[in-house]
């Protein structure tokens, strides 16, 4: 008897010794009273590895047993939780999440008395002036320093005398690639600039795009010529305005509603 409880004392030493090292993909969901838990970051503190909830509050993320998880997010506490053996079993975990601010005594919105709709107050706001070289006068301010795709093609076009490189440059095909290489860049360039016009939480709070579909949701939009058109106003309410009606079309084409 006591030769069988050794052996069963010492199996399962080597099998808990062995969880520890293994890792295994934890999967579970956030929650909290308001509902509010997409986008929650999920970080493995001791791997160093992250994830981020969907919609609903559901992530995974590799983890072996002891390890360290960190839930965080802007409108909550952060929360930390160690992967127990009796976590690192679960098929399904459910983490709960608390306010970081529960009540305001006082909340003052003046002198703007903002409506929270970006796109009406927008026009009502007294912003100070942008200030620019062009603004301020200053000389060379409108000069456009090229890129280096726009450097490129001009050293393949340029016609010094008794040269015969941009005849080869077209000949080969290069004149062309560097044409369309110029092209997409500048239509990336739109791009990254309409994506750092506004914050994440706009895109899915007022937009309704999920965090993880936002670069997929800009695609959609730069296919669109009208894109381009609109972007190169600089008119940020005609871009929100642009970017309103081509979320609706987006949330439709990809059943998000």
């Amino acid at each position: 008897m006591r030769s069988r409880l050794l052996i069963f004392f010492l199996f399962s030493g080597v099998f808990a010794f062995a969880q520890i090292g293994e890792y295994k993909k934890i999967e579970g969901r956030v929650y909290s009273d308001d509902g509010d838990v997409a986008a929650t970051h999920v970080i493995n503190l001791t791997s160093k590895r992250a994830s981020i909830t969907d919609q609903n509050g559901y992530f995974a993320i590799a983890a072996k047993l002891f390890d360290t998880l960190e839930f965080s997010a802007v409108q909550y506490k952060k929360k930390i939780v160690v992967v127990s053996t009796a976590i690192f079993e679960s098929k399904l975990i459910s983490v709960g999440l608390e306010d970081a601010l529960t009540e305001l005594d006082e909340v003052t919105v003046t002198p703007y008395n903002l409506s929270g709709n970006l796109l009406a107050d927008l026009p009502t706001l007294d912003l100070d002036p942008i200030v620019t070289a062009s603004t301020l006068g200053l000389p060379n301010a409108y000069v456009k320093i090229p890129t280096k795709a726009e450097r490129e093609l001009s050293a393949a076009t340029a016609n010094p005398i008794m040269s015969f490189d941009p005849l080869i440059n077209a000949i080969t095909g290069r004149t062309k690639m560097l044409k369309k290489r110029v092209e997409r860049n500048k239509l990336y360039d739109r791009t990254e600039r309409v994506r750092k016009f506004y914050a994440d939480s706009v895109y899915q709070k007022q937009l309704l795009i999920p965090v993880d579909r936002i670069d997929d949701f800009l695609y959609y939009c730069e296919v669109d010529p009208r894109f381009q058109k609109t972007v190169d106003t600089h008119d940020e309410i005609a871009i929100w305005e642009y970017l309103r009606q081509k979320s609706i079309l987006y949330r439709e084409n990809n059943a998000l509603d």
